[in-house]
């Protein structure tokens, strides 16, 4: 049986889809931005850092046998954040590069705060709104300064730290007694943990005297 060879004509290129097309498409343009450089790098690693609770408190403290829930501080957007904030002019805020606290400044004074109460050794129940507890004072903060401030050019900077306190009584949620702390602190040098040193130093000032207040207006509303 013979055969007959099969005219096949010309090859034409077969038809690909608008899903080929549309990725041939972005695979070249990724070609092109990319050897352009305009491409980000990856994510750079950060250093992150955390400030320490109190411990060193008054010794008249009252011992207190009633329980306190300490909610997150309230912030302004510029602050609400991870990053470490500095300013240079009153009407100006910047952030300290390839660092950050390990959470949010609201949050991460929030548990320090917390550990401090805890440290004193006076009150019978603290934590935060989550856990559940009956309380009989919630504490309301608003963490209205939290940053480094370099102030007429001067490369060693001052930490500010300011926060305003309420002590609400539960469950009439009535106004107990209020506070509105500051502290300024000098940086030891320009290095950045000379930086970070003086922010605890600063917040350590502001979470004693907070403590303090609320153990003793507290034990008042009891008395």
């Amino acid at each position: 049986m013979s055969t007959q060879p099969v005219s096949r004509g010309p090859i034409l290129p077969r038809p690909i889809s608008r899903r080929q097309a549309l990725a041939f498409s972005a695979a070249g343009l990724t070609a092109l931005v990319g050897g352009c450089g305009v491409f980000p790098k990856v994510n750079e690693p950060i250093e992150l850092y955390t400030l320490t609770p109190k411990s060193s408190f008054p010794e008249n403290l009252p011992v207190v046998n009633w329980q306190l829930v300490v909610e997150t501080p309230t912030a302004p957007a510029g602050t609400d954040t991870a990053r470490i904030a500095l300013s240079r002019t009153p009407f100006t805020l910047e952030y300290f590069a390839k660092v950050g606290w390990t959470d949010r400044a609201p949050e991460m004074v929030q548990t320090l705060l917390i550990e401090s109460f805890e440290s004193t050794g006076k009150i019978v129940g603290v934590g935060m709104e989550s856990i559940g507890l009956r309380a009989d004072y919630l504490l309301k903060t608003d963490l209205r300064e939290f940053q480094a401030l370099y102030e007429e050019g001067n490369d060693i900077p001052t930490v500010l730290v300011r926060v305003s306190a309420l002590l609400i009584r539960m469950p009439a949620r009535r106004i107990q007694a209020s506070l509105a702390p500051e502290a300024r602190v000098k940086a030891a040098g320009p290095g950045f943990t000379d930086v970070i040193a003086a922010f605890d130093e600063a917040l350590g000032a502001v979470l004693r005297d907070i403590v303090a207040f609320t153990l003793t207006e507290g034990q008042k509303g009891f008395s």
